[in-house]
């Protein structure tokens, strides 16, 4: 039960897509159970804490059977004896050995006992259900003491009533005020498909080519990919050297990559921006791996709005067919996505596990990478894919079906 734990809650994001995919009913098996993660939970815990319990009444009465504890006058003793004993067979057998196995390969670990698993949870389902049920009672009794009455939606609400003379934009930054201080760098980060930089490797020349069709002022320079970042290439530090020649040794213009983590909250990384004097930095995922970039107009844009400049074009990532069919860039956030169907913001909670985007909530629900044209269910919405690229989603048409 222990080893369980630590195997089956330790399975990242990437972990879980990946084991969808899998025919094995093994596999099928731990992406079941992981569907209802509090109650698994609940079932493993309850479990563990039963057999701690008859190990201690087994160990006590084996102990008093091997042990003569006749000859020893004080009661304590024996107590003290039974103690070091029980918690030594506990914690080495019951606790640091299996979680030490479950932590070094956890989708094995989660494989092999995943049978059992199931049938604990089956047996504890009711239990650990009713358990659920008033810890979240609990917590929301909780939650509403310590946290203020208003709610974001209340406040965004208030700011619609209050400025009534306010224009749209006004409104709007407010709105994203609100909201900074909740935001993470992967919410607002170009992907990792959307970064376009310069190969370590070629020319002066080539280099210059580049970027004067990129039109961007910094650019990440890698080597083998772009998992190794070598540096940042400021174009404003090429404009002495633009009378060069082509076997110009330019990497001596590199800058040093500042890295932040995808779950950094934006807010933080504000602070960071305006205390290194920075506008740039790459995003890494929990394997080191560059997950994409943020700039410091990604950051304002939380807030002012979109800024546009003389080379972003005009698109629109959002567009409504009719009252039921909306047409989507599959990168859009799914709560900017409820609020343009206008819908509730909570209405795909259930099912979005750790997605941000509606590429992501779609491959949530249809568990692997879908074509074009195909249709993907979701209680009354329909999914269709319009376009995909390189096993990206680039574009999704939405239909909310009368109920």
């Amino acid at each position: 039960m222990s080893g369980a734990e630590i195997a089956f809650f330790s399975l990242t994001y990437k972990d879980i897509n990946m084991l969808k995919t899998k025919q094995q009913p093994a596999y099928k098996r731990i992406v079941t159970l992981l569907e209802q993660p509090k109650t698994l939970l609940g079932s493993l815990l309850i479990a563990n804490t039963f057999s701690n319990i008859a190990i201690i009444i087994i160990s006590n009465i084996l102990i008093d059977n091997l042990i003569n504890f006749s000859n020893v006058s004080l009661i304590w003793i024996e107590f003290l004896i039974k103690v070091a004993i029980v918690t030594f067979l506990l914690v080495l057998f019951g606790e640091v050995m299996p979680k030490v196995m479950a932590t070094q390969n956890n989708i094995r670990f989660a494989k092999d006992v995943g049978w059992l698993i199931e049938i604990v949870a089956y047996i504890l389902k009711g239990l650990s259900k009713w358990l659920v049920k008033y810890s979240d009672i609990i917590e929301k009794k909780l939650s509403n003491k310590t946290k203020g009455n208003n709610t974001h939606e209340e406040l965004y609400y208030a700011i619609d009533l209050t400025h009534t003379s306010s224009n749209e934009n006004e409104k709007n930054i407010l709105k994203g005020i609100l909201k900074f201080g909740n935001t993470s760098v992967k919410q607002i980060m170009k992907t990792r498909l959307d970064v376009h930089g310069l190969d370590y490797n070629i020319s002066f020349e080539e280099m210059l080519q580049q970027i004067n069709s990129l039109h961007y002022s910094r650019l990440p320079v890698y080597k083998e990919s772009l998992d190794e970042i070598a540096g940042i290439i400021h174009t404003k530090d090429l404009i002495p050297h633009l009378h060069q020649a082509g076997d110009f040794n330019w990497h001596q213009l590199l800058r040093q990559p500042f890295f932040v983590h995808e779950q950094k909250m934006i807010e933080d990384l504000l602070k960071e921006f305006q205390g290194k004097r920075i506008h740039f930095a790459i995003v890494v995922d929990e394997f080191g791996g560059t997950s994409g970039i943020v700039t410091m107009e990604d950051i304002l844009e939380e807030v002012i709005g979109e800024i546009s400049d003389e080379f972003d074009e005009e698109y629109s990532t959002a567009k409504k067919i009719d009252e039921a069919n909306f047409i989507f860039e599959g990168k859009m956030m799914i709560k900017d996505a409820c609020k343009f169907m206008h819908i509730s913001l909570e209405t795909f909670d259930a099912i979005k596990g750790e997605s941000d985007s509606l590429a992501g909530l779609v491959l949530e629900i249809a568990g692997e990478i879908p074509y074009v044209s195909q249709i993907i269910a979701y209680n009354n919405f329909e999914f269709t894919i319009i376009e995909v690229e390189r096993n990206r989603i680039n574009k999704i048409k939405v239909t909310i079906k009368s109920s």
